[in-house]
Order: C-alpha cells, then sequence, then structure tokens
C-alpha cells in the first residue's frame, strides 16, 4: 500500500520545488534592483554617493533689505563781528590802483569759503561817488571792501548799525548799489519799502531746498535823522517776532536775527540785549541772534525757546573783525572778536516708518577767537593758528588775547578746532522786493 502512495505524491513535490525556486528568483532580482538604484550606506549611515552624482545647494532666499531713512541735510552758517574800515585801515588796504583788503582779510579765509553760508556785519556806508572816503566819527568807506569781502567768501552782510546814516539816504544807496554789484546780500538798510524785508538765502542740501531769512534792526543812528523810515530798520522785539513769523509763513525754513545793539565796550550785555534775545528765542520763530556794536567779545548762550523748544543760541555780541582799535586807543579787547560758527541739522525723511522730514534746526554752536594786528598792517588772524605769535604780536600777546576771549564768551560753547567745509553748492541770493 505505501509504494503506490510515494508515487503519487512525487509530482506535486516536484511542482514546489519549482514554484519555491521562482519566488526565490524573483526576490534576488527585485534586491538587485533595489541595491542598483539605492546609493549604499556606510557604517555610520551616512549616504555614500557616487562619484559620478553631483548635488546642486540650495540657495538661499534672497534677504529683503530693511527700509532706510532718507540723509540727513547738514551745514554750517559763520558769522564775524563789525567790519570797522577806520582811515588807517584803508591806508593798510591801499595800493597803487586803489584798495586791496584781501591781504588784511586772508587769516580768515577757509573758515569764510568753507561756510555754507557766512554773514558779515557791514557797519559803515561806502561813501556816494563823488564823496571823498573817510573814517571816525562820520564813516564812508571804499567800494572795494565790499568786492574784497565778496571775494572771500562771504554770502551777505548786517547793514543795520549806528552808522548806517552817517553819508545820509545817499549813503545807503551807495552801499546796496555796491552790495548788489558784488552779488552780496543784506538785511537792515533799504532803498525802498518794498525792498525792506529779510534777505533770503537758498541752500540745496541732501536734495531738499532750504530757504533761511536773515532780519537786521540797530538801536539808533547817532542821532542822525532818518530821512525815510522803512530804509533802517530799528530794534522792536515784536516787530521782530511779526517779520519772523510773516517770513516763516512766506516759506523761510529759517530765521536769522542780527541785532546792533547796546552799549559800547561793556562784555556783560545790556538788560535790553537780554530782553529783546529773550522775546526772541520765547517766540519760537527765530533759530539764531547775532550781536554787534559793543566791538568787545560778549557771551554766547542758550536761552529757552527756539522753534524746537530746545533752546536758542544767542551771541551778544562778536567784538570787532576788522579795525584800528584795540588797547592803545580803547580799552584791550577791542583788539579781538568771535567768529561764530553754527552747525545745523535738518532730519531726513523715514517714509517706511511714517516719518516726515524734520525742519533745519541749529544744532550745536562753537567759536573762533579771532583777532587784528594792528601794528602789524590791520592784518586778522585766528588766534588759534599764531600760538607763537605773527607779525607785531608776541606769543605772550597771543595768550592774553585769546585768554581775554575765551573769558567773554563764557563756558556753554568751545573752541572751533577745524574750519568748517561746505557741504553742497554755495548759498544762493535772493532779494525781495
Amino acid at each position: 500500500m505505501s509504494e503506490p502512495t510515494a508515487v503519487v505524491h512525487a509530482p506535486r513535490r516536484r511542482r514546489r520545488l519549482r514554484a519555491v525556486a521562482l519566488l526565490l528568483a524573483v526576490s534576488l532580482a527585485a534586491l538587485a534592483a533595489v541595491l542598483v538604484l539605492r546609493p549604499a550606506e556606510n557604517r555610520h549611515g551616512v549616504v555614500a554617493l557616487p562619484a559620478s552624482t553631483t548635488v546642486a545647494p540650495t540657495p538661499p532666499p534672497t534677504p529683503t533689505p530693511p527700509p532706510k531713512p532718507d540723509p540727513d541735510a547738514t551745514f554750517t552758517i559763520v558769522a564775524a563781528g563789525d567790519v570797522l574800515p577806520h582811515a588807517p585801515v584803508m591806508r593798510s588796504a591801499r595800493t597803487p590802483d586803489g584798495h586791496d583788503f584781501a591781504p588784511l582779510l586772508a587769516g580768515l579765509d577757509p573758515w569764510v569759503s568753507g561756510a555754507d553760508l557766512a554773514l558779515c556785519h557791514m557797519e559803515v556806508p561806502v561813501a556816494p561817488p563823488g564823496v571823498e572816503p573817510s573814517g571816525y566819527p562820520v564813516f564812508g568807506t571804499v567800494p572795494e571792501i565790499v568786492r574784497d569781502l565778496k571775494r572771500q567768501g562771504w554770502d551777505g552782510c548786517s547793514t543795520a548799525s549806528n552808522h548806517a546814516v552817517d553819508r545820509g539816504f545817499a549813503g545807503i544807496l551807495a552801499t546796496l548799489d555796491t552790495f548788489d554789484a558784488q552779488g552780496l546780500g543784506y538785511a537792515g538798510t533799504a532803498r525802498s519799502e518794498a525792498e525792506a524785508g529779510p534777505q533770503l538765502y537758498r541752500l540745496d542740501r541732501a536734495g531738499r531746498t532750504f530757504t533761511i531769512a536773515h532780519l537786521a534792526a540797530t538801536y539808533g543812528t547817532n542821532g542822525i535823522p532818518v530821512t525815510q523810515p522803512w530804509s533802517v530798520t530799528l530794534i522792536d522785539a515784536d516787530r521782530l517776532v511779526e517779520d519772523a513769523t510773516a517770513a516763516r509763513a512766506a516759506g523761510a525754513d529759517m530765521v536769522l536775527v542780527t541785532l546792533h545793539c547796546c552799549a559800547e565796550y561793556r562784555t556783560a550785555p545790556t538788560r535790553e540785549q537780554v530782553e529783546v534775545a529773550t522775546a526772541l528765542a520765547a517766540s519760537g520763530v527765530v533759530d539764531l541772534v547775532i550781536g554787534h556794536h559793543a566791538h568787545v567779545p560778549q557771551p554766547i548762550e542758550l536761552l529757552p525757546g527756539g522753534p524746537s523748544g530746545q533752546g536758542m543760541w544767542v551771541a551778544y555780541g562778536l567784538g570787532n573783525h576788522i579795525s584800528n582799535q584795540d588797547e592803545a586807543c580803547c580799552v584791550a579787547d577791542t583788539s579781538s572778536g568771535v567768529l561764530l560758527v553754527a552747525h545745523v541739522t535738518a532730519t531726513g525723511a523715514f517714509p517706511a516708518a511714517g516719518v516726515a522730514a524734520g525742519p533745519p534746526l541749529v544744532t550745536s554752536v562753537e567759536y573762533l577767537p579771532i583777532t587784528v594786528d594792528r601794528r602789524g598792517g590791520h592784518r586778522v588772524h585766528a588766534l588759534t593758528e599764531i600760538p607763537d605769535g605773527v607779525g607785531a604780536l608776541s606769543a605772550a600777546a597771543v595768550a592774553q588775547r585769546t585768554a581775554r576771549v575765551v573769558a567773554a564768551v563764557g563756558p556753554q560753547v568751545s573752541v572751533a578746532a577745524t574750519p568748517p567745509t561746505l557741504t553742497g553748492d554755495p548759498a544762493v541770493v535772493v532779494r525781495p522786493g
């Protein structure tokens, strides 16, 4: 019985073996395919790519630059003391062909030419045609001094002073005609009521145009009648505030006021000086007050108020710029003066943050002590640049003059170390009227 059974099951067993062999072959083929397609891993589990395989790195996304504010606009305003050409000063400038004041003024060339706006103070009138030049007490200077101020780099001057009508209305006409011929601005005297407004200057900086208004006034005219009331502006704090307000309403971004007041040869400002300057500061429409007439340096101070509410600088008196005065005739401080350097900043707009551009504001001031070497030909010098003396000035005299200026100006401001640098095109003079 067992033998037939074995015969019956033999074919079935062979079929099973063939099926197992076929399944094993298919599995081996699949495994081989996987090994071909999948990179091998080393013993650390790191995939080893074939030498011919290159994987390009995915570039990082390009970052969006953060928004930036527009650049700030910066510029400097330089102001000087009394241009007071006594007869000896004119003699020092005399040449075979006329007068040349450039050598006398040259010691301050870089300080003037580097300013964005340079404002002098013309203490005296130009002598009318046919009138001989004269010095103290009734002045009438030569026109070449206006030419040489322009050539040095001054943009304009205040012309309201106690000597403004020394040569009558004809002297005002001669002075302003000469200024116009040289392209210099002027404030404080006028040939007509229409031009009695502020002198305007325009500066293009950081893609913006700034308009600066300059007003000037004097305490009086030495008792000489002013035949045309608009021809010389007299000090009236309320009127100056009105004029400054009107100038801003008409488009001025800054207002500078020059005051010719009040007592000569006195370092401490008078009560009237303080009251007028304080009123101008409190008005919020005046950026800077520049003082003259004392012929000696006076304090520079920050008063409460100003357009930003952060204060307004006042230089009560800048002393003499060029003159024949020193200890030989007058108090010793008349030999020296102050060159005021005001730094102005207007912040740029930041559109992404919703911030508008800021107005131009006087952010700081400094000064340069200057002197005139009277016995050395009336040459003007920066005291900080001649420590060893120059001309007729000894080192000891320079040190004494410097100390007197520093003491008079006071501790609120520091001495300028380097001349300013022009930050753009020269100022454009815009006449009213």
